[in-house]
């Protein structure tokens, strides 16, 4: 069964850094796209950056130039640089992976638990 934990959450104040990783362990024939999403009390899961197997990648418009996506395909492992943070930012963030699994044809949706940030101001 296939894994992912996520590590580097915590509390930051206004203005600092965090940089989240999801490391995706187990049995598997590949991973294709990786991603971040992040949900905030009383408000829906959202998009934060996505990230494919050969390195494009995606941002919800208003991340853009204050976070960075990257991943180490040769461990599995996709990281999110927080830069500027603000009091907005605060949130559950949640790693995804496309993971396909041994054996299998298709993808497999497959989230982490999730990692709490909190920027206070």
């Amino acid at each position: 069964q296939v894994q992912l934990v996520e590590s580097g959450g915590g509390l930051v104040q206004a203005g600092g850094s965090l940089r989240l990783s999801c490391a995706a362990s187990g049995s598997m024939f590949g991973i294709n796209g990786m991603g971040w999403y992040r949900q905030a009390p009383g408000k829906q899961r959202e998009l934060v950056a996505t990230i494919t197997n050969g390195g494009w990648t995606n941002y919800a418009g208003s991340l853009k130039g204050r976070f960075t996506i990257s991943r180490d395909n040769a461990k599995n492992t996709v990281y999110l640089q927080m830069n500027s943070l603000k009091s907005e930012d605060t949130a559950v963030y949640y790693c995804n992976a496309k993971i396909v699994p041994m054996g299998a044809l298709v993808e497999h949706d497959t989230w982490g638990q999730g990692t709490q940030v909190t920027v206070s101001s």
